[in-house]
C-alpha cells in the first residue's frame, strides 16, 4: 500500500459564468479519493475550499454558487489552485458594471500574485487551468517563460496570443510542466485530476475514483506506458473490481484462486470466467503483473533485490525473475540477481 498522502489545499477559484462541470468534476474526483483513502484506513489527502470576489456567483448553466470563501491573503504551501474555464460571453448578456469590472481586476490581481507565488515555490504547490481556464492564467501573467500549457481545442490560437512567451500545446487532453498543469476542455479536467491523484495518492486510490465515476484513466501521448496497477480495470463487474482492489491492497498475502474466489463470493471457477471476461487476463496473471510491477517500483526506489521481492509477496527473488520472464517483461531496475 501507498504511504498516507500529505494533505493538500484544493481551492477552486470561482468567477461569474464557470463552466459547473469543470468545478464539479474535478472536485468531485478529489472528494472520492478522500472517500477511496478513507476505506484503506488512511486519512484524507484534500481538503476542498472554493474561494471568490463575492460570497456568490452564478455559475454557465445559471445554478447560483453560495458559500464562496474571500479570496485569500495567500495561499498555503503546496496548494493547488484550481482555474476554471467560464463561458464565451453571450449576445444579451448586459455590460459590466463598475463593481463587475472592479471585482475582475482585484481577481486578476489577486491571482497574478497567488499564480506566481506557486509557480516559483519549487514545492508540492500546483497551478491547475481546466479548458479555458488557462486563458486566465494568461490575463494574469503567469504563462511566461517557455512554460508548456495547452486548453480547449477552440481556444489554442487565442491562448497563444495572450501567452506569447509560453508553448501552447496542440492535441493533447492534458500538459504538464513542472508546477503548472493544463487541460483540454471540460472533461479532460477530470482526466488531469485522476493523473494528479494517481501522482499523489497512488495509483489504487485513482484507480478506485476512475471506476466510481466510470471514466478511463487517460495518459498523454508523452506520458510512459499505463501502469500495471491501472490495467485491466476498464470494466464494471464488481466481484471482479472487489479481488483486484483486494490484491492492490495486500499484493504481499498468500493469495491462491480459492482464496481470491471467496473475496468475489463466487466459486474459483467462475472467477477465472469472469476475470477473462471482464478484465481480459486471469486471476494469477493479474496478481503476478502487480506483484512485478511492485517489485520493480522498489528496486527502483533505491530498495535491496530481496526486500523489493519479498515485499511485493514473492516468495524469493528466483520467483521473481521466473515471473518477469513468464510475463515478458524486463525489468527497469535491471537485473534482479548478480
Amino acid at each position: 500500500m501507498d504511504a498516507p498522502a500529505a494533505v493538500v489545499d484544493a481551492v477552486f477559484l470561482v468567477q461569474p459564468h464557470a463552466l459547473l462541470l469543470d468545478l464539479a468534476g474535478p472536485a468531485e474526483a478529489l472528494r472520492l479519493a478522500n472517500q477511496a483513502l478513507q476505506r484503506l484506513g488512511q486519512p484524507p489527502a484534500f481538503r476542498l475550499r472554493y474561494v471568490a470576489a463575492q460570497p456568490q456567483a452564478t455559475s454557465s448553466v445559471d445554478v447560483v454558487i453560495g458559500g464562496l470563501q474571500p479570496l485569500p491573503e495567500r495561499l498555503p504551501p503546496g496548494a493547488w489552485l484550481f482555474l476554471l474555464g467560464v463561458r464565451h460571453p453571450q449576445p444579451a448578456d448586459p455590460a459590466a458594471g463598475a463593481a463587475e469590472r472592479a471585482d475582475q481586476l482585484r481577481t486578476q490581481r489577486w491571482l497574478h500574485a497567488a499564480g506566481s507565488g506557486l509557480l516559483c515555490e519549487g514545492g508540492r504547490g500546483r497551478l491547475v487551468c481546466i479548458c479555458s481556464g488557462a486563458l486566465l492564467a494568461a490575463e494574469a501573467g503567469l504563462l511566461r517563460g517557455g512554460l508548456r500549457c495547452t486548453t480547449h481545442h477552440e481556444l489554442l490560437d487565442p491562448l497563444r496570443q495572450r501567452a506569447a512567451g509560453a508553448e501552447v500545446v496542440d492535441n493533447r487532453v492534458f500538459v504538464i510542466d513542472g508546477p503548472l498543469a493544463s487541460s483540454a476542455g471540460i472533461t479532460a479536467g477530470i482526466d488531469l485530476t485522476l493523473h494528479l491523484i494517481q501522482a499523489h495518492c497512488g495509483d489504487a486510490v485513482a484507480a478506485s475514483v476512475a471506476r466510481t465515476m466510470v471514466v478511463y484513466l487517460r495518459r498523454t501521448p508523452n506520458d510512459p506506458e499505463l501502469s500495471p496497477l491501472l490495467a485491466h480495470r476498464h470494466h464494471l463487474h464488481p466481484a471482479v473490481h472487489r479481488v483486484q482492489d483486494a490484491i492492490c491492497a495486500r499484493p504481499d498475502a498468500e493469495w491462491s484462486l480459492p482464496r481470491m474466489a471467496a473475496v468475489a463470493h463466487v466459486t474459483p471457477r467462475h472467477l477465472s470466467r469472469l476475470f477473462g471476461a471482464h478484465a481480459g487476463t486471469t486471476p494469477l496473471r493479474y496478481l503476478q503483473a502487480i506483484r512485478l510491477a511492485l517489485a520493480e517500483r522498489a528496486r527502483g526506489e533505491g530498495a535491496r533485490r530481496a526486500e523489493a521481492a519479498r515485499d511485493a509477496g514473492f516468495s524469493s527473488e528466483q520467483q521473481w525473475r521466473r515471473t518477469r520472464r513468464a510475463l515478458g517483461r524486463r525489468s527497469a531496475a535491471g537485473p534482479a540477481a548478480g
